[in-house]
């Protein structure tokens, strides 16, 4: 198996940015991708995938900005809290499928690297079974997950996990 080489990222203040490039990958064909690279799906990312909320791009290159969960105090680290520093920082929200991309894009240990355990995106919430999911990626060892979880306004976060959005788009 050979990695895609990871385009260059940076990290200024908490903020670590890089950008994706999307290759129009269906939502079944992402499934077909994790199941032929072995790398693991939870149940709900599966559905997630198949959702009408998937909606693959071509040829959208999507400049990444991850916030650090170490930026925010314990009792801030809250998914209403993010998202309203994210708003003020005029990061606009991600699709789902820039979970996909990031997931191929680096390894857990490059995860790591960046001083982070998992990185969420903070797409659109998707509602399953009367509960709203978030997709997130990481792992422990060589097991690159893609998996959900159940977020709520107040839900809490661990300080080594990162927060992906999009940067702001300035028009030409």
């Amino acid at each position: 198996m050979v990695s895609e080489s990871v385009r260059p990222l940076t990290e200024n203040n908490g903020v670590i940015s890089f950008s994706v490039t999307s290759d129009s990958t269906t939502g079944p064909e992402w499934i077909k991708w994790f199941d032929e690279n072995v790398y693991p799906l939870d149940y709900n990312a599966r559905i997630l995938l198949k959702s009408e909320s998937f909606k693959p791009t071509k040829g959208v290159q999507y400049p990444v900005r991850v916030l650090k969960g170490e930026l925010y105090e314990d009792n801030k680290r809250i998914t209403k809290e993010i998202r309203a520093d994210a708003k003020q920082r005029k990061l606009p929200t991600p699709p789902l499928e820039l979970a996909c991309l990031i997931r191929r894009m680096f390894t857990n240990e490059q995860i790591r690297e960046m001083g982070l355990y998992w990185i969420i995106i903070m797409h659109e919430p998707v509602e399953l079974s009367g509960h709203l999911h978030l997709l997130g990626v990481g792992g422990r060892g060589e097991d690159r997950w893609l998996s959900t979880y159940c977020v709520k306004p107040g839900s809490e976060w661990i300080q080594d996990y990162g927060f992906a959005f999009l940067a702001e788009q300035v028009s030409s």
